[in-house]
Order: structure tokens, then C-alpha cells, then sequence
């Protein structure tokens, strides 16, 4: 029998379901993951430990199936879409843990957007309003008070992605290849998506400090074979 995969990877824990052909769940492995609040209103994750998550659970729903990895015919990602990752793409070693959708540190960034007038542009380019769940604000903190890491973003070693991103670059060979992109609903969730040609906005990255080639790409999330393939061996 062959399975699809399904991957939840949430803001408390990662679950894996194994469905059928017939959509008929078979087998769920949980686990979940530690909450890191360095001070007050500030959530962060470990990025590390969400990817060894992801592989406890495959494992475990396998397992649970008393099957193997060839079973699986396909597998899929929803997740917690504002937390944002940085790492590097010739190691896989992340510059920073993961800031969670929840995290308020971005507060002043936020304001400085709509004290500069720029709240209805953002609005009408994203569809969303300036706050603090979303990826453009975090990612700008990032490069502002982590060291070392701009430079790196503007010499291609750091890239940037939400989980969907980080999950599927490491399923599909991490430093040794693996795919950098996202899908179009994580993207939107960035704050620095164009809705009207879902690419990412110039302007957007340019207001932010965002370098592009930090970007992953954007990709459908409804063709086969969208994110590719992940190794054999």
C-alpha cells in the first residue's frame, strides 16, 4: 500500500499523518517542541530542533505502519506561516533561532512604517496591515542586530525562509541542493509579496533592507511535483 504524507508543523509541536488512497488517516506521531521567551513579549523556537521534529514524527508514523520510506508517494507541509528563519545555505547551520509569529519585538519597526505614511501602500500592495506577525518586520530585525549576518545575506551565504521553507530546503538535500522556495500562502504572509503578480515586491524589500537573493522562490502550491524530490540514499 502507498501513503501520502502529511506534515502540521505547528507553533507548539510537529505531527506527521499517513492517509490512503482513500484519504483514510492510518498511522500520527506528535511531538512537541520547546518555547523559548528570551524576555518579555519575545518568542522565539529552535530551528534545529523543529527539523529533528519533523524527522521523529515521519519516522514514527512509519513505524507505526510497520513500513518504510518507499511507501510514501508524496508529502505535504502546512505550518506556522509568519515565523521567520535565517541559515546557511552552504551548511544549513541557522544565524538565529526562529522568531514566532507571536513575537512583539518588532513593535517599533512597525510604528516607524505607519509614522512614515507608509501603512495604506503596504496594505494595498500585501493585503495586510503593518504588525508584528509578519515576516518582513522580523527578517529586517534580523539583519539589523544579529552579526555578521547582512553581510553574509549580501555575499548569498544567509537565506532567508518561513517554515515551510526551512522544512522543505532540508527534505529536499539541505546544503547539498536542497530547493529554496515557498509557496504563494506562506509568501503572503511576509508582508513582502506583490498580490497582484504574486512575485516578491522590490519596493517592499528595498523600504525593509531586504537583500532579494536572501528570497526564496515562489512557487505554486497546487502543481504536481511543485517542491521536488527528496533523496534516495
Amino acid at each position: 500500500m502507498k501513503y501520502i504524507a502529511a506534515i502540521d508543523q505547528g507553533t507548539t509541536g510537529t505531527r506527521c499523518i499517513l492517509f490512503d488512497h482513500a484519504g483514510n488517516a492510518s498511522t500520527m506521531a506528535y511531538r512537541e517542541h520547546t518555547q523559548i521567551f528570551p524576555q518579555p513579549g519575545w518568542v522565539e523556537h529552535d530551528p534545529l530542533e523543529i527539523w529533528h521534529a519533523v524527522l521523529e514524527v515521519l519516522h514514527g508514523a512509519l513505524d507505526q505502519a510497520g513500513v518504510d520510506a518507499s511507501v510514501i508517494e508524496a508529502l505535504g507541509i502546512t505550518n506556522q506561516r509568519e515565523t521567520t528563519l535565517v541559515w546557511n545555505r552552504h551548511t544549513g547551520r541557522p544565524y538565529y533561532n526562529a522568531i514566532v509569529w507571536q513575537c512583539m519585538r518588532t513593535q517599533a519597526i512597525c510604528e516607524q512604517l505607519i509614522a512614515d505614511g507608509l501603512e495604506t501602500f503596504i496594505r494595498e500592495r500585501t493585503g495586510l496591515v503593518v504588525a508584528t506577525y509578519f515576516a518582513g518586520p522580523k527578517l529586517k530585525w534580523l539583519l539589523e542586530n544579529v552579526t555578521g549576518l547582512r553581510a553574509a545575506a549580501e555575499r548569498g551565504d544567509a537565506i532567508f525562509g518561513t517554515v515551510d521553507s526551512w522544512i522543505a530546503w532540508n527534505l529536499t538535500g539541505g546544503p547539498n541542493g536542497g530547493a529554496h522556495i515557498t509557496d504563494v500562502t506562506n509568501a503572503s504572509r511576509t508582508m513582502l509579496m506583490d498580490l497582484r503578480t504574486l512575485e516578491w515586491d522590490q519596493e517592499l524589500l528595498d523600504m525593509l533592507g531586504i537583500p532579494r537573493q536572501m528570497l526564496p522562490e515562489i512557487r505554486p502550491s497546487s502543481e504536481a511535483c511543485t517542491f521536488g524530490a527528496t533523496p534516495t540514499a
